[in-house]
């Protein structure tokens, strides 16, 4: 994609950018501020440039008068890049262009990790654990008389070089009519074995040549949402995906609320028979995308936590929460995705995502195996977050693994004008460090009617560094902006005035909202800490990051390392995969390979539970600080804060009389 120089005066800070992108979001990934209270929308006029050179698309609102709009003025968050340009910030946005210059920072997020169908081939990984393949028997004479079943068998040991072959009792059943529909051209589809001694399956067999048309369905069974894939296993190409609820969410938030529910009279039947009913809603979304024939879809790889295994196979889960934290299985045997109730043709080979523990599932597993983790030479930190949060740490020799409790901040939850990640969310933040006005960002840029995770997380760190919280998340009272202000006997900092917003109230962020982040980050950084000196290891001898989850495309790193909940690491060493669940089921629906590595790879992962584990508790007490008790864990942090509260003092202000150490 073509990019154009996007320079931003008085600054003289230079910043590549996409056709149509807004100058807002561009500034904001500049580090430049611009004062915009309404997320985006071009209704509060407070986002003001002016473009001195180059061509710029729309960016003329009502709010912007016509000799202004003449002038060349344009509103930033309307504003769409169409060429090199240079804007200039005005006084209203800068009061101070050389303090803007040495407080700003470029937005850094995780480089995204795309799967690379053509390398798994060049590797010689795609040997998918379901095939097809098309075969012309001779057809039977005075001769060559041989039964129906010996004549395949010969012809796929002679042909396909495969031996160790079993056919199913259905095969056997439709194999004479279908041999002759098409004078012994015929397709089949074989199930590899797991282990290399095991027996290929033969599963199902098809008239003519149907090789072309051979499907696979992956899937992620989250205890919020179940989402969806349809591979095409000839190109490896996704021809459908959907996402949905979980119907469960109607009978607990959390596993543990599921777990209790299915402790009572037919509370398990009817937990697997919504969560089925779920899962039927997202495979026929994903055939109808696909517009292929659901009698050539041949397997589906399902992954989910170790509560969302058990309740999909009807297993009895109150085991899971009980000392000593005991599943029912690791590891689960193919089976007819039919028989547990999908709505998919009965030859479908159901493969299910191995466990570790009661609190790290497939899902994990998943993640695990197919960001290739498990392959790698390089320490790594495996970060799946979200209400529970999960943690690997190793390499291709061996593997750590925990899981803590984050609460649902990160998700909106426990924060008053918190929310998903959805349209009308603040997901990006900056404050004028000398008047300590807003600038917002909304998914969709529209009016703002709460706050996303990642919006919090950008949020606190901005107010950390410009001095208007301290390490404790309490405000600054002495900073002389209306803005910060108490409710209720409540601290808070106004985001948006009611006018402003959709939700006709103002939008704040409060104190117990900060103290609600700093617990979940406080559990998910103590939780890596614990595990590293369980096993003998700092954190500075970590290599490499991988963060999975709904929202680690979006966090800005840089501020993620300021507040404590990813330890300070080169933003180039750090790497988000999305949806690992997702991701791991899709490979595991390419490649036989998954399928025979997970098995060593489980046993591979030792867990630890961080209950039992007596650091865990002083590790947690210490993180409860922005960043953290020691900021010498922090240096990068440290140094910014310093070079900014010395550039407000250079600049005649300081931060308040009220310490911020």
């Amino acid at each position: 994609m073509n990019t154009y120089k996007v320079t931003f005066l008085p600054h003289n800070r230079e910043i590549d950018a996409s056709p149509g992108e807004s100058l807002l979001r561009v500034a904001l990934r500049a580090g430049v501020h611009v004062n915009a209270s309404c997320g985006g929308e071009g209704v509060c006029g407070k986002c003001r440039v002016l473009i001195e050179k180059g061509h710029i698309l729309e960016g003329v609102s009502e709010r912007l008068s016509k000799e202004d709009a003449a002038k060349g003025y344009r509103l930033a968050c309307l504003a769409k890049v169409d060429d090199d340009v240079s804007v200039r910030i005005p006084v209203e946005s800068s009061i101070d262009a050389s303090v803007l210059n040495k407080l700003g920072a470029p937005r850094r997020t995780a480089t995204i990790h795309h799967m690379d169908f053509n390398s798994l081939k060049e590797q010689g990984l795609f040997i998918p654990p379901v095939d097809k393949i098309y075969l012309e028997l001779s057809p039977p004479d005075a001769q060559n008389n041989m039964p129906d079943v010996t004549r395949l068998i010969e012809y796929l040991k002679l042909k396909a070089n495969e031996h160790k072959l079993e056919l199913t009792m259905q095969v056997i059943r439709k194999l004479p009519g279908v041999l002759r529909e098409k004078d012994f051209k015929v397709t089949v589809t074989l199930v590899r074995p797991v282990r290399d001694d095991g027996k290929t399956l033969i599963t199902d067999i098809q008239p003519g040549d149907t090789t072309s048309q051979s499907y696979a369905i992956a899937m992620d069974i989250g205890t919020t949402t179940v989402y969806g894939q349809l591979i095409d296993l000839a190109s490896g190409e996704c021809l459908g995906e959907y996402g949905d609820f979980n119907g469960q969410i109607s009978y607990g938030e959390d596993v543990i609320s599921r777990i209790m529910y299915a402790e009572k009279p037919e509370g398990r039947k009817k937990l697997q028979e919504v969560v089925v009913a779920t899962l039927n809603k997202v495979i026929h979304e994903i055939v109808k995308q696909a517009k292929v024939g659901t009698e050539n879809i041949s397997t589906i790889t399902l992954s989910g936590n170790t509560t969302m295994t058990q309740l999909l196979l009807d297993i009895d889960p109150r085991y899971l929460r009980r000392a000593p934290y005991v599943p029912a299985s690791t590891m689960y045997p193919p089976f007819s995705g039919s028989s547990i109730g999908l709505e998919i043709n009965d030859k479908v080979i159901a493969l299910l995502y191995p466990v570790v523990s009661s609190y790290v599932g497939g899902d994990i597993v998943a993640g695990v195996m197919g960001s290739g983790m498990y392959r790698s030479e390089k320490l790594t930190l495996f970060l799946d977050i979200g209400t529970n949060a999960e943690i690997v740490i190793g390499n291709q020799d061996w593997l750590a693994c925990t899981a803590c409790s984050a609460g649902p901040a990160f998700e909106g939850g426990g924060v008053e004008f918190g929310m998903r990640a959805a349209k009308g969310a603040i997901e990006d933040f900056s404050l004028d460090p000398l008047t300590f006005e807003p600038m917002l960002v909304t998914i969709g840029d529209v009016r703002p009617k709460g706050i996303c995770g990642s919006g919090l997380i950008i949020m606190t760190a901005v107010m950390l560094e410009m001095g208007v919280i301290n390490n404790r998340g309490h405000f600054n009272r002495d900073l002389g902006t209306p803005r910060i202000r108490q409710n209720n006997g409540i601290w808070e900092y106004v985001l948006a005035w009611k006018d402003e917003t959709q939700i006709d109230r103002d939008i704040s962020l409060s104190e117990p909202d900060i103290d609600n982040l700093i617990r979940a980050k406080g559990a998910i950084y103590s939780g890596c800490m614990t595990l590293l000196e369980e096993v003998g290891l700092s954190m500075d001898m970590i290599e490499h990051i991988i963060l999975a989850g709904g929202f680690g495309s979006y966090i800005d790193l840089d501020r993620a390392m300021t507040i404590g909940l990813l330890p300070e690491i080169d933003a180039d060493r750090v790497t988000f995969i999305g949806n690992g669940s997702l991701l791991g089921a899709r490979m595991s629906s390419l490649t036989n390979r998954i399928r025979k590595d997970v098995v060593e790879v489980t046993k591979k992962m030792t867990n630890f539970e961080l209950s039992e584990t007596p650091s865990y508790m002083s590790n947690y007490v210490a993180a409860m600080f922005l960043p953290h008790t020691e900021i010498e864990k922090f240096p990068r942090t440290k140094q910014r804060m310093e070079a900014r509260k010395k550039s407000l003092q250079e600049a005649g202000k300081t931060v308040g009389s009220k310490s911020l150490n």
